[in-house]
């Protein structure tokens, strides 16, 4: 009778460790680890987001030119620009910067304001620049003071589902959430103010990522300024669509992911 090939124990408990230990840890830990988004519901709250955003843009935007038809005028923004003087770009700064730190409205309609009041070079920039401080403060509040600050500055839910996030995606996943329109800064700088990310490392992600949708908004409100509703419009609908494929997309990649691990 033959003999049937030797067993390499060796081998065979590094199977069965492996074995034990995928078998021990939830599948959906597993495929979490790869997620920029820790969860479908996470996901397809930042998709109605965009979408609740890109709608309320629209429609403020759309019943401000139908009640002051001046806003449209190129000529008369420059006029009520010139008479803010030298306070204009400082205090758009400031007001950029509040709005990371106190979340009062989206830094993207804003960087649309900043467009229409300064064009968008100067838009961008002067956005970028507000975005940066704000984005600092809040890092370095979240670094000096840690978790319990944290814990009573956002809301609980909105922790724990991003707690983490940036040990276990690192720069690059956090990078990848800056780049999508209507996510909220806040939350993610105060996520990464607690993580061993440095601040010069995070305002480069900040900056980079951040930069492309201020520059489509800051063309956004410059088309509004020059009287093209319908471009500014098409801009706006362009970076909703981006972004809700994009999550999407995101989460069917995710299912197909996790189907092939099991």
């Amino acid at each position: 009778m033959a003999e049937g090939p030797a067993s390499d124990p060796t081998a065979g408990g590094d199977a069965t460790t492996e074995t034990e230990t995928n078998a021990g840890t939830p599948a959906a830990d597993r495929e979490g680890e790869s997620r920029v988004f820790v969860s479908g519901e996470a996901r397809r709250d930042a998709a109605a987001r965009t979408l609740g955003l890109a709608a309320g843009v629209l429609g403020l935007s759309g019943a401000l030119v139908w009640r002051f038809p001046g806003l449209t005028d190129p000529a008369w923004m420059r006029a009520e620009l010139a008479d803010l003087g030298a306070l204009a770009p400082p205090a758009f700064v400031a007001l950029q910067a509040l709005q990371v730190v106190l979340a009062p409205v989206p830094g993207q309609v804003l960087g649309g304001i900043g467009g229409y009041l300064f064009g968008t070079l100067a838009g961008t920039l002067l956005s970028m620049v507000g975005v940066a401080v704000g984005s600092a403060l809040v890092f370095l509040a979240s670094d000096r003071f840690g978790r319990p600050y944290v814990e009573r500055a956002l809301d609980p839910t909105a922790l724990s589902r991003w707690d983490g996030f940036v040990e276990r995606h690192g720069a690059a996943g956090l990078f990848a959430l800056f780049l999508l329109p209507a996510f909220p800064d806040d939350l993610l700088c105060f996520v990464a103010g607690l993580s061993e990310l440095r601040l010069r490392g995070f305002l480069v992600i900040v900056l980079v990522g951040r930069t492309p949708t201020f520059v489509a908004a800051s063309y956004a409100g410059t088309r509004l300024a020059d009287g093209r509703p319908v471009a500014f419009a098409g801009v706006v609908i362009a970076l909703a669509a981006v972004s809700v494929l994009v999550y999407l997309g995101r989460e069917r990649v995710d299912r197909a992911a996790g189907r092939n691990r099991t």
